[in-house]
């Protein structure tokens, strides 16, 4: 019996864009001329209506990308390819048109914030300023102030009982109605934390207490599931051979935990920490409620009025002094300062796990 041998397809042979697997290729400078070509689209949306908007002109000008990316690929490419390119085109848009908002908000608060960002304003404080001149430090010093008790308060917190919930638990019903309470508290809003923690004190110290200390207990309201759930997501990722190879050698389960487990998941707890940090550091409601506002420098956070960023930026901007202008730029400014804690703290939190990961996984 004699076999048949059947030729295999040249692959290598570019032919038409009849159904085959290859033909024309738009890789490289095609695509970036298609791009170009519907930007310089976007920008002629502006000649009927006399004016520039930026918002027509993104629209435009990324329909005209998705629609001409799958006109000229259907006539260059294949049809594969071509349906490849599209789904391409409409992932690339929809990442562009999610980062214009990010860039926007970042390029609004420096350029806006610009105008105060002097040594003035991190030296000097608003006690006796009426109009122009003063600065924010009393509100830098105040939120740093109440954001590391908040840290101090909710870190161990929120990663003890993320350890509890991973290692210990396994399943029971406590476990459970401690995480369906956590998913609760991740959904309080802010003012609700921030008039619990007013109630508190007042039991304890009467009307009108204000404090950085409560301040931080309604941060700490806020902070903590965060720190729970992502630490507890990053445990999980831990392999669970690990944990056997360690109870193989004899090693106790509280070492392991801490040799093996931790700094397994160390990158990612700090980065859950970070975003907790980033969560509450920007909070005003709260703040309002239970610490208010102030002129001058307050660092004691166990009595007393205190300033911090986000309650200085509200307060500038809601109530201006004459000037008006001048409040404006203070409050920009004190904007761009949070912006610059939270980088600070993200770039903070990634020398750190990079230091604390075990060689073999840096």
């Amino acid at each position: 019996m004699s076999i048949v041998e059947t030729p295999l397809p040249d692959l290598d042979h570019d032919e038409t864009t009849d159904g085959s697997m290859t033909s024309g290729s738009l890789a490289g400078a095609p695509m970036m001329g298609i791009f170009a070509g519907a930007v310089v689209l976007g920008a002629l949306s502006w000649l009927p209506f006399g004016g520039v908007n930026w918002a027509r002109w993104v629209i435009v000008t990324l329909l005209a990308y998705i629609i001409g990316t799958l006109i000229i690929s259907r006539i260059v490419e294949s049809p594969r390819q071509a349906t490849d390119r599209f789904a391409t085109a409409i992932m690339t848009s929809a990442f562009l048109l999610v980062l214009l908002p990010l860039v926007s908000v970042v390029w609004t608060v420096v350029e806006r914030g610009a105008n105060r960002f002097d040594w003035a304003f991190y030296t000097e404080t608003m006690r006796g300023v009426i109009g122009e001149g003063g600065g924010g430090y009393h509100a830098i010093v105040g939120t740093l102030i109440v954001t590391s008790l908040t840290a101090v308060f909710a870190i161990p917190f929120g990663l003890f009982t993320a350890i509890y919930l991973v290692e210990y638990a396994h399943g029971s019903r406590f476990s459970k109605t401690v995480t369906g309470l956590v998913d609760v508290m991740t959904g309080i809003p802010s003012i609700v934390a921030g008039l619990f923690a007013y109630a508190l004190f007042v039991l304890i110290d009467g009307p009108g207490h204000r404090s950085g200390l409560a301040g931080a207990v309604a941060l700490t309201l806020l902070m903590t599931p965060v720190v729970i759930r992502t630490s507890e997501e990053m445990l999980r990722l831990v392999p669970n051979e690990l944990r056997e190879a360690s109870y193989a050698l004899g090693v106790p389960r509280w070492k392991t935990i801490v040799k093996v487990v931790l700094p397994t998941a160390i990158a990612g707890i700090l980065t859950g920490i970070v975003l907790a940090t980033a969560r509450v550091i920007g909070e005003t409601a709260p703040l309002l409620v239970t610490i208010g506002i102030t002129a001058d420098l307050n660092k004691n956070p166990l009595s007393g009025r205190m300033a911090t960023l986000p309650v200085f930026s509200y307060n500038s901007y809601k109530f201006p002094t004459l000037p008006p202008e001048a409040s404006i730029d203070r409050a920009w400014t004190a904007a761009l300062t949070l912006v610059l804690i939270v980088m600070i703290l993200s770039a903070t939190a990634r020398i750190l796990s990079f230091i604390l990961k075990p060689k073999g996984l840096r």
